[in-house]
C-alpha cells in the first residue's frame, strides 16, 4: 500500500472527529499521532519508504517492530481506530435510536476490545 495516499485519507478523518467534540479527543489524539510518526518516516525518505511494507519491514528486519514508539506499532493502532470508526459510523447510520454510549460501546466491543485485554478502559460520552 502506497504511504503518501493512505495518511492522507486517514487525516480526513480528523475534522469529522472535532465535530463530536471533547467525546472523540482521545481517539483523535491517537490517529493524529500516529498519522504523523507514519508521516515523518515517510519524509525522511520519501522513495525508500513509498510502500508502508517498506516501513515495517525494515522494523522487522532491525527487529523494532514491536517497540511502542515503532512506525509498525503506530500503523497498527492507526489501523484498528480506523476498523472502530467505521464500527461508530456504522452504528449511527443503522441505529439512530441508540444513545452515543451505546453506539460507542457496541463499536468498541466489535473492534477494539479484544486487544485491549488487562488494560483498564473507560469511556465516557457526553454529547
Amino acid at each position: 500500500m502506497l504511504t503518501k495516499p493512505f495518511l492522507e485519507v486517514c487525516k480526513l478523518i480528523l475534522p469529522v472527529l472535532d465535530k463530536f467534540g471533547a467525546a472523540m479527543a482521545l481517539v483523535k489524539s491517537d490517529i493524529g499521532g500516529n498519522i504523523t510518526r507514519l508521516e515523518n518516516k515517510y519524509l525522511s525518505n520519501p522513495e525508500k519508504y513509498k510502500n508502508l511494507y517498506s516501513v515495517v519491514g525494515e522494523e522487522v528486519e532491525a527487529k523494532t517492530a514491536k517497540g511502542s514508539s515503532s512506525c509498525t506499532n503506530g500503523l497498527l493502532w492507526l489501523t484498528r481506530a480506523m476498523d472502530f470508526l467505521v464500527e461508530l459510523f456504522r452504528n449511527l447510520f443503522a441505529h439512530p435510536d441508540w444513545t452515543m454510549t451505546q453506539v460507542s460501546t457496541d463499536s468498541y466491543s466489535k473492534t477494539l476490545k479484544n486487544f485491549m485485554a488487562g488494560l483498564q478502559v473507560q469511556v465516557s460520552w457526553s454529547l
